[in-house]
């Protein structure tokens, strides 16, 4: 039974029997095959029969369906869509070392191309999502503003700038799997930046940034199926799904809206005839991806080691701060100890001198009273008895 698209494609896309009988028959294509994990066969099985459309973001199905030497208009194209007004390539320029240049293995394609009014757009499309995006975006539209004031210096012959001449730059980056910054914003698929004062004056600043996470556009176009509405309404949905979307019926519904589109997708499906070259890029493809994985983990893995290192540091810091105020509070402790046994010595010795005043009180009460009874004529041996026993209450 044929599937949707060998039906809409009759004449480019072949039956599972014959793929499968093309690779049997060739020794070097089985050892090719059979190098892959079945749920890989399964997938290239899948996108060359027609089960499910290919996957665009290969980087041998980008390039070249999106090369603007064989097909400037495409480019022309989405360009437009994305700057939102009608634009048109004047050229492709080199990317020269002034462009940040980093392992290029998570980057499927990377273009820097001059409009006819003079701006430069660097689009780039990812694989995986770098790490700092906006840092490094900044970086890149930072050397498109450099590289301009240099060709424009050294044409002025008085080697005098005038700054009019230095048009706007872009970075235009999609992203098959974006990073965590842009799953913040999970309903969000379009990210425009342009620097803007606070105080409402207006300058131009030049630099411009335009983010497409692919991932998130796809969750949002999955919602959007599931409440029966159309998913291609724009040539921004058109282009989006073109870069994202395996679904067969996707793939027609943008046939059939763009024709434009369909041949595109004839040329990916010739490309596709082609058996040898296609499994040998795919396993290039695979090896790259394999590649890619093994980095993001080993990425992931110093991030968490390095996490976790600062919060090792971060602890036994408060720890160090911890055993200071312990033994600040121990000196305090100390210190009122010492105060407490002073006081208690201060508070024993007045006792005893309180003690001590109090038996001179009544010694002289004593006295006064033997002294008045004299006076009265008793007699000293009755005074004597009296103050015996007087002296042993004291």
């Amino acid at each position: 039974m044929k599937t949707k698209l060998q039906k809409y494609f009759p004449d480019l896309i072949r039956s599972r029997e014959a793929v499968e009988h093309e690779i049997a028959q060739r020794t070097g294509l089985t050892l090719i095959y059979n190098s892959w994990t079945k749920e890989r066969q399964q997938e290239f099985l899948d996108f060359c029969t027609g089960v499910k459309g290919i996957n665009v973001m290969y980087d041998f199905v980008s390039k070249s369906v999106l090369n603007p030497d064989a097909a400037p208009e495409r480019l022309n194209d989405l360009l437009s869509v994305l700057l939102k007004q009608k634009v048109r390539i004047k050229s492709v320029l080199p990317l020269e070392g002034g462009h940040i240049a980093d392992d290029q293995t998570l980057v499927i394609m990377d273009l820097l191309v001059e409009l006819e009014d003079g701006r430069l757009a660097d689009f780039e499309i990812q694989k995986i999502g770098y790490k700092f995006p906006g840092e490094r975006a900044a970086c890149y539209v930072a050397d498109l503003l450099l590289r301009q004031y240099k060709r424009i210096r050294s044409q002025s012959k008085k080697n005098i700038l005038n700054y009019h001449d230095i048009k706007d730059v872009y970075a235009i980056v999609l992203f098959e799997r974006s990073s965590k910054e842009f799953h913040e914003f999970p309903n969000v698929y379009l990210h425009r930046f342009k620097q803007k004062s606070d105080s409402g004056l207006e300058l131009n600043l030049l630099q411009n940034f335009i983010f497409i996470p692919l991932d998130i556009y796809q969750k949002i176009q999955h919602n959007k199926g599931g409440n029966n509405n159309k998913l291609i309404e724009t040539r921004l949905d058109a282009w989006l799904n073109f870069f994202s979307s395996d679904d067969p019926e996707i793939i027609i519904e943008i046939c059939e809206k763009y024709p434009d589109f369909k041949e595109m997708y004839q040329e990916i499906y010739v490309i596709c005839r082609n058996l040898e070259g296609v499994m040998t890029m795919y396993s290039e493809e695979l090896r790259q991806l394999d590649k890619n994985t093994v980095r993001l983990m080993i990425d992931d893995l110093q991030n968490e080691l390095d996490q976790a290192q600062g919060m090792l540091d971060l602890t036994q810091e408060e720890l160090d701060q911890k055993k200071e105020e312990l033994n600040q509070k121990k000196e305090e402790l100390d210190q009122k100890k010492d105060e407490l046994n002073q006081t208690n010595k201060e508070l024993d010795q007045a006792k005893r001198e309180a003690e001590q005043s109090a038996k001179r009180g009544e010694l002289t009460t004593l006295i006064r009273q033997c002294v008045k009874k004299l006076q009265k004529g008793i007699s000293a041996a009755d005074i004597a008895d009296t103050l015996e026993e007087d002296f042993s209450v004291i």
